[in-house]
């Protein structure tokens, strides 16, 4: 029997999915805006830097299980459904957070401390790569196909969103508390907010309708696993080389606190509120996800990649200059961060694409977690470590641009799938 039509477009449907993909990234990306205070107290060594990368390396641990979470969940929700799927994905995440939130130092329990903070950090890996498949597959097959570009956005939009609260909460926490205050216990604050997504996330997302019937899905892993390696394999290729850019520019972005507070030599509250408003910026350059169902997918993705790369070097010639204003600095930016926004937002829209449904979920999530794994997890420690080997604080701006060049390889490379090709060509054919 065909597949019934997808459900009728509901704004609380998309709402609730964009919600819960916000705190799962919340989550996991909260780390960075407290890696200076989570080094001092998890890693004790001779010096600030050393506890730094120590703690820059623990981030990266997450990536690790995101490849595994990808094949698990992502697999799963091909399975037995985008809702089932989604709702794991947030119940694991709640207990990394638990977890990193109430460990105890390393002066209170020695070498269990790190330990247990790198145990947190791979539940919270393995979760948030299980995550973006589903999710996104869901948003997309809720649209028609004339809107899909602007409701699969949302799925960056979330994850602006999560890092924007991130930042937030380093401010408001930084402001609120003294500095012995913040690296004592203030640091663990936005963790402890992050155990709240178990109740939100099982209310949430207990309510949706799914988005894909038992005809379409697929009798175990395997099978799906093969279909990818046999037939989809030159679109995960280059999807990782899509990711690689978009996610080496995000860790890079995230990074900005402790670059402005370890390389420029801002105080933490300019470092995070400079952070903050990157991420503002860049909820306003979002909104060219609306723009890729009416342009394209592939015009707009290369455009504003390619207007991203020609703007990073001055840039940063901008951020790094001593002669620089603070309000030249925030200016720079923000427009910097709006376009980088632009070149992301419509990216979910076109990798989803790239596959058919029945493999949609695990296909995106599998790429999505190599790219992530392999040029994300390391970012923040190689920059770090380039900067401290080089003495020049241009190297985040050499490491951005050479990754933006290879995503738009990628993005010239990569096709639609035929089944997709048919569906948007439907809809034009009725009309006719």
């Amino acid at each position: 029997m065909p597949a019934p039509p997808p459900p009728a477009l509901s704004r609380k449907a998309v709402i609730a999915v964009v919600i819960g993909n916000w705190l799962e990234f919340y989550d996991f990306l909260a780390f960075t805006f407290f890696a200076v205070m989570i080094g001092r107290a998890f890693f004790p060594g001779e010096s600030e830097f050393g506890r730094l990368l120590s703690a820059l390396a623990t981030f990266g641990v997450g990536f690790f299980t995101r490849p595994l979470g990808a094949a698990v969940i992502g697999t799963y929700a091909d399975r037995a459904g985008r809702r089932a799927a989604m709702t794991l994905t947030l119940m694991l995440m709640a207990i990394g957070s638990g977890l990193m939130g109430l460990a105890p130092t390393y002066d209170q329990i020695g070498i269990a401390a790190p330990i247990l903070l790198v145990v947190a950090r791979l539940i919270q890996g393995f979760s948030c790569g299980g995550e973006v498949g589903p999710a996104t597959a869901y948003l997309l097959e809720s649209a028609p196909p004339e809107k899909r570009a602007a409701m699969a956005g949302w799925q960056g939009f979330s994850q602006i969103l999560a890092l924007l609260s991130g930042s937030l909460a380093g401010v408001v926490i930084t402001a609120s508390v003294s500095e012995e205050q913040l690296y004592a216990w203030g640091w663990r604050l936005p963790f402890l907010l992050g155990i709240l997504i178990a109740p939100v996330g099982l209310y949430i997302r207990r309510q949706l309708p799914e988005t894909i019937h038992e005809s379409e899905m697929h009798p175990s892993a395997r099978v799906i696993l093969r279909e990818l390696v046999r037939h989809h394999m030159r679109s995960v290729l280059l999807g990782v080389l899509v990711i690689c850019g978009g996610t080496v520019t995000t860790y890079v972005f995230n990074y900005m606190a402790t670059y402005a507070i370890t390389t420029l030599h801002l105080s933490p509250a300019v470092g995070t509120t400079l952070t903050m408003m990157g991420y503002v910026a860049q909820l306003v350059g979002g909104v060219a996800g609306v723009w890729a169902d009416r342009f394209g997918r592939k015009t707009l993705l290369v455009a504003t990649r390619v207007v991203f790369a020609a703007s990073i070097y001055p840039a940063f010639l901008v951020l790094t200059s001593p002669e620089s204003s603070l309000v030249s600095l925030f200016a720079v930016y923000m427009a910097l961060s709006a376009v980088f926004a632009m070149s992301i937002v419509p990216m979910y829209a076109f990798l989803l694409e790239a596959f058919p449904k029945a493999v949609r979920s695990s296909g995106l999530s599998i790429l999505y977690a190599l790219g992530t794994t392999i040029f994300g997890g390391t970012t923040q420690f190689v920059v770090a470590w380039l900067i401290e080997r080089t003495g020049s604080p241009m190297v985040p701006a050499w490491y951005m641009l050479a990754t933006t060049i290879a995503a738009t390889i990628g993005v010239l490379g990569l096709m639609p799938d035929p089944e997709v090709v048919r569906e948007r060509m439907a809809p034009a054919a009725a009309r006719a």
